[in-house]
């Protein structure tokens, strides 16, 4: 039974993915002396405020972190992740066990000015 255009199509892909995602770990193994650019990497992969979350987990967790960071820039070589935001990276940290913690304020804009939630709270108890 001869195969739909379409079913050709997606089994090419499939292939020509599976051939790219081969030639990416053939050239890791190849160069091992050549030290890889890993913020580099990550910077192309994040985008928001993921280095933000991923600074606080570096600071919070700096033991556990070498290994998240090999894993993330290995995904990235790989083509399995392309964009990681800020939310979604603190959800990866949060599901394996990394509570990180974020300094959070809120910000107001009154009068064209911008004043912190406690700043606006003591001018209305005064």
């Amino acid at each position: 039974m001869p195969m739909s255009d379409e079913e050709l199509e997606a089994l090419k892909e499939k292939r020509l993915q599976e051939l790219r995602r081969r030639l990416v770990l053939q050239e890791s193994k190849k160069e091992p002396e050549e030290k890889i650019d890993t913020h580099r990497i990550l910077n192309r992969i994040f985008k928001g405020r993921a280095w933000e979350v991923y600074n606080a987990a570096q600071a919070q967790f700096p033991s556990a972190m070498p290994e998240i960071e090999r894993m993330l820039v290995k995904l990235a070589l790989e083509e399995r992740i392309a964009d990681v935001d800020g939310e979604q990276l603190l959800g990866l940290f949060r599901d394996i066990g990394l509570p990180v913690r974020l300094n959070t304020t809120i910000s107001i804009l009154s009068h064209g000015k911008t004043k912190s939630l406690s700043e606006k709270f003591r001018e209305a108890t005064q």
